[in-house]
């Protein structure tokens, strides 16, 4: 599963932006479920940032929410992320050089499909 935080940040504020960032990404780096994570700046607008982390499961993602140390080190800046959907499921993937190998939906069956 991936999580996509993306942000909007003045360039004056930027230092603080990353150093708060990297506290983020050190709490949910700690939590179980986690795979990776990387914070990335845009190459064409040096304000548009984004927080990805990939997870083992949406559960385990929202427990890493729980956690003491992610509620206050990134739930206030996941906050100021843009208001937009920000976890997706991984549909299909493919491996250097390997065939797309199609991954059923963790989503209930139903009227959300």
């Amino acid at each position: 599963m991936l999580v996509t935080n993306r942000f909007v940040v003045d360039v004056d504020v930027a230092d603080e932006f990353t150093e708060r960032a990297h506290a983020a990404l050190t709490a949910l780096a700690a939590r179980p479920g986690y795979l990776r994570g990387q914070l990335v700046r845009a190459l064409d607008d040096p304000a548009h940032w984004c927080l990805v982390t990939e997870w083992e499961s949406v559960g385990a993602y929202r427990r890493a929410l729980g956690g003491f140390e992610v509620k206050v080190a990134a739930v206030p800046l996941l906050a100021q992320s843009l208001d937009e959907p920000s976890a997706y499921e991984a549909l299909a993937t493919a491996a250097p050089g390997g065939t797309v190998v199609v991954n059923a939906s963790d989503r209930a069956a139903g009227p959300y499909r």
